[in-house]
């Protein structure tokens, strides 16, 4: 007869299994989802590979008197795996038109130089991948804004409406200069202004949003979300938090915005735009309420 007793089975937590290499049921949802749409673009792009892509491009150039009537030209662009819309107009420009005039950078979704309206939507032309849109692709400059040129925007309103929330850091306490010390933020805190910090001035959001487009003074969707950045920062002070709210809670404001949550929608890093501007509506009411 064995002498050797069994050890009694224990049950492995969250953190066990993680170090014993296996996956949490929500990894592998994530993992198999994941997968799926990189095997739903393979195909796609299999499907493509070998043709030509047709994209109709907006064209428009003030200083020509042959290019003042605003128009589409029609190019088609050899196809290759991973090609993205940025790549489509490149192509285009470097080969059959070299006056085709748009803006563009990092490539890489950072700068937010290329946002296009492509197919009716607001997009990053780096991030959007050929292969998911239907064809002909139509590349437009980006809606309610003047536009300088083909797909050339002008910036300047867009960047004074971010400008006008102060988006830079303020602090009531800082320490005098023979007493250095950090500013720390809590965990909790970076948490809750993480995704606002994402933002890459695209003007996508601006962009797409309905009271923007009929109210030149509304700060916008990008200006309030920025604000919320600093005006969540549990580091600054209450003087100066009460300071952006007042900012924020003008007619042209927070309360112009209806809710419809297009800016949303088109934020290429996802950042949850509506819900920081309803936050920031409760703020402002939070503010003002007196109990006595």
């Amino acid at each position: 007869m064995s002498t050797q007793q069994q050890k009694p089975e224990t049950q492995e937590s969250p953190d066990d299994s993680e170090m014993n290499g296996t996956e949490s049921p929500q990894q592998e949802r994530l993992e198999k989802k994941e997968r799926s749409m990189v095997d739903e673009r393979s195909a796609d792009e299999s499907d493509l590979e070998g043709d030509t892509v047709h994209i109709k491009v907006f064209r428009y150039d003030p200083e020509v008197a042959d290019k003042q009537e605003p128009r589409f030209d029609d190019f088609h662009v050899p196809f290759k795996k991973g090609m993205t819309v940025l790549d489509a107009v490149m192509y285009a420009r470097d080969t059959y038109d070299s006056s085709l005039t748009f803006r563009h950078s990092c490539r890489q979704a950072v700068c937010g130089s290329d946002a296009f309206f492509v197919n009716g939507k607001q997009r990053l032309g780096c991030k959007t991948q050929i292969s998911e849109l239907q064809q002909p692709v139509r590349i437009e400059p980006l809606p309610h804004q003047e536009v300088v040129k083909d797909l050339v925007v002008d910036m300047d309103h867009f960047y004074d409406q971010m400008h006008a929330v102060e988006p830079y850091f303020k602090d009531e306490d800082t320490p005098d200069a023979s007493d250095l010390e950090e500013q720390r933020q809590s965990r909790e805190n970076r948490e809750k202004v993480k995704m606002s910090t994402r933002c890459i001035w695209c003007a996508s959001c601006m962009s797409s949003c309905n009271i923007a487009a009929g109210d030149n003074e509304y700060l916008g969707p990008a200006a309030i979300n920025k604000a919320y950045r600093f005006a969540m920062d549990d580091r600054e002070g209450d003087e100066i938090k009460e300071h952006r709210l007042r900012i924020l809670e003008q007619e042209h404001g927070v309360w112009r915005c209806q809710t419809q949550f297009s800016c949303t929608e088109v934020c290429p890093k996802d950042i949850p735009l509506t819900e920081h501007i309803q936050e920031l509506k409760r703020e402002a009411v939070k503010k003002n309420l007196k109990f006595w």
